[in-house]
């Protein structure tokens, strides 16, 4: 590792401040990306803002139609949230299915959509859930959140918050993960609201996206067989040492249905 400084922000305010000092400080969150690219000596910040004793970025809470959720609040706080397990099981079980029981205890949401790696899970579910992300500044729907290989909308010196999720009538999501890091070949997320059904995939391309032609039959007759006849192309899907670009396009039809049918 390089010498930088540390700073540990009690308020946003605080956070804010500690950014604006110069222009190589980043911010961590549970630092599970950002310590081994550390150690690695990929990164060479001057300082680091822990957001760890912020307060209040950590809670799980019921706003109306939607449920908001901290930007600190870790893996495991997500899995183990009663209000997620009567209200959005799905999330609840994508987030114990993250890494292993050390990431769930440290990897935070904001994190991870900030970090926006491209075989993360959460990604997958705020586009499907139709989320809000919340920072300091503003609120910026998923959909046009992501914007390509850990890329997002994000500011340098922008601080994700919350997260706001509209509650579905149904959701799953299913994940072929990577034997050794449980990081998604591919995963995918279903949610049928009232009106509509959205998908989105994760560790199949660059960045998360959806499947409009899925999204359409699922519309209409909300069946894994309504996904049987719908291919999904290679074309600018991640091929790699893991799996091929064809077979991750394999993968979203299959994970697709499965996601379906756990959906009940």
């Amino acid at each position: 590792m390089y010498d930088f400084q540390y700073a540990r922000p009690a308020n946003i305010v605080e956070a804010r401040a500690a950014l604006s000092g110069s222009n190589e400080a980043v911010l961590m969150a549970g630092g599970q990306t950002l310590i081994p690219t550390l150690k690695q000596r990929l990164r060479k910040p001057s300082v680091v803002v822990d957001l760890g004793s912020v307060r209040n970025l950590g809670e799980v809470q019921i706003m109306k139609d939607k449920i908001m959720i901290g930007a600190m609040a870790t893996h495991a706080n997500v899995a183990a949230s009663p209000i997620l397990a009567k209200r959005l099981p799905a999330l609840a079980a994508l987030a114990g299915g993250i890494g292993d029981p050390h990431v769930r205890a440290r990897g935070t949401i904001g994190g991870s959509i900030a970090n926006a790696d491209p075989a993360a899970d959460y990604p997958a579910a705020v586009v499907a859930l139709n989320a809000d992300i919340v920072t300091d500044r503003r609120t910026t729907a998923a959909d046009s959140f992501f914007k390509g290989l850990f890329e997002t909308t994000l500011a340098r010196d922008e601080i994700v918050t919350s997260i706001h999720i509209k509650v579905p009538e149904k959701a799953a999501y299913a994940k072929f993960p990577n034997p050794a890091s449980r990081f998604a070949l591919v995963g995918v997320f279903v949610a049928k609201f009232k009106d509509n059904v959205r998908v989105a995939v994760t560790g199949a391309g660059p960045s998360v996206f959806r499947l409009p032609d899925m999204e359409k039959a699922l519309a209409q007759s909300f069946t894994p067989d309504a996904l049987v006849d719908i291919a999904v192309s290679p074309d600018r899907l991640n091929s790699d040492i893991h799996a091929a670009a064809d077979y991750r396009a394999h993968l979203i039809g299959v994970m697709a249905r499965r996601a379906v049918a756990a959906c009940g």
